[in-house]
């Protein structure tokens, strides 16, 4: 075992995250020779010693993080949307589904859980305001993720929206650069 040191599950098993991609563990384990590493991983996912989610994503074992693994699929992402909008109260339809904010749209199902990936440009996608960063994933905060709903969706009802800090609205509809948005959000408000 002394000729894999570099490949130490240790790393791994040490770490805060619970969900890597093969980048993240090349990125521990601080080594660049590929084949081998894909070597030690498949090695590892048949000694059980590590849970394969996907191809090309892993965890240390079936308790992971899902918020983490949906925004691990397609990076930059933020979880948003009616996650986080049912989260805060500010709908009241519950989802399995994990809603992400992406630079693409895509559905997708693994290890039983479905991620519904929603395109945003990259100015606002990039931009870290409203954006809090977790442990080892990023969420929207609730203002964040009325605003990406009311971007993203032609017509959207809300259950609540008295939980929403009008203020930092305002301040956050900014930076997506919308007049659309803007006249939307004076009317959900002054309604």
């Amino acid at each position: 075992m002394k000729k894999y040191k570099s490949y130490d599950l240790g790393k791994i098993y040490k770490s805060p995250q619970t969900v890597f991609t093969t980048k993240d563990i090349v990125l521990l384990w601080g080594v660049t020779q590929l084949k081998l590493v894909w070597a030690r991983i498949n090695d590892y996912t048949k000694t059980k010693k590590l849970y394969r989610i996907k191809r090309g994503i892993y965890s240390k074992d079936k308790n992971y993080n899902k918020l983490e693994l949906a925004t691990k699929i397609y990076t930059p992402a933020y979880v948003s949307l009616e996650t986080v909008l049912a989260k805060e109260g500010i709908i009241f339809q519950y989802y399995e589904t994990i809603f992400v904010v992406s630079y693409l749209t895509r559905k997708v199902e693994t290890d039983k859980q479905k991620i519904q990936i929603r395109k945003i440009k990259n100015e606002i996608l990039l931009n870290s305001s409203g954006i809090i960063q977790k442990e080892n994933y990023s969420i929207a905060t609730k203002e964040r993720a009325f605003l990406d709903a009311l971007y993203l969706y032609k017509n959207y009802y809300f259950d609540n929206l008295d939980v929403l800090d009008k203020k930092k609205v305002f301040e956050l509809a900014k930076i997506y650069q919308n007049k659309q948005l803007i006249k939307k959000v004076k009317t959900y408000f002054n309604a």
